[in-house]
């Protein structure tokens, strides 16, 4: 079995599988070719390998230009930034701004704790009445 690949981008000449299912630049499928043969175009058409699916039978490779490439790494980048990482917790406390001294000084506690446990903490203060 091939080693796994972390990043989105272009395989180069590097392809373990001997058949792929490939896809042009423009989305349309071109069936599934012998290595070689996606080589083959790949170099005709001045373009790059990028390995899809690879659990597909075949596993899935596009043809892409360099600037596609670039631009589904920044898609790739926005979309991994807006989802918050797994194991991730975010910690929120609020209390009004008469709160009592001890009271504050127990809180003060409870997020030193939850600082320490890499949470993140988000801390409403709302105005007294």
């Amino acid at each position: 079995k091939p080693k796994t690949k972390a990043a989105f981008g272009s395989v180069g000449r590097r392809i373990p599988y001997r058949i792929l299912h490939v896809i042009n630049q423009d989305g349309e499928s071109l069936g599934n070719m012998h290595r070689a043969e996606a080589l083959k175009l790949m170099d005709q058409h001045d373009l790059k390998l990028v390995l899809l699916r690879e659990n597909a039978e075949p596993p899935v490779y596009r043809l892409m230009t360099g600037q596609q490439i670039h631009e589904e790494q920044l898609k790739r980048a926005e979309k991994k930034k807006a989802n918050p990482k797994a194991g991730m917790y975010i910690k929120e406390l609020s209390f009004s701004s008469a709160i009592a001294k001890n009271d504050l000084e127990t809180k003060t506690k409870q997020i030193a704790q939850w600082i320490e446990k890499k949470y993140h903490v988000k801390v409403t203060i709302r105005q007294a009445k």
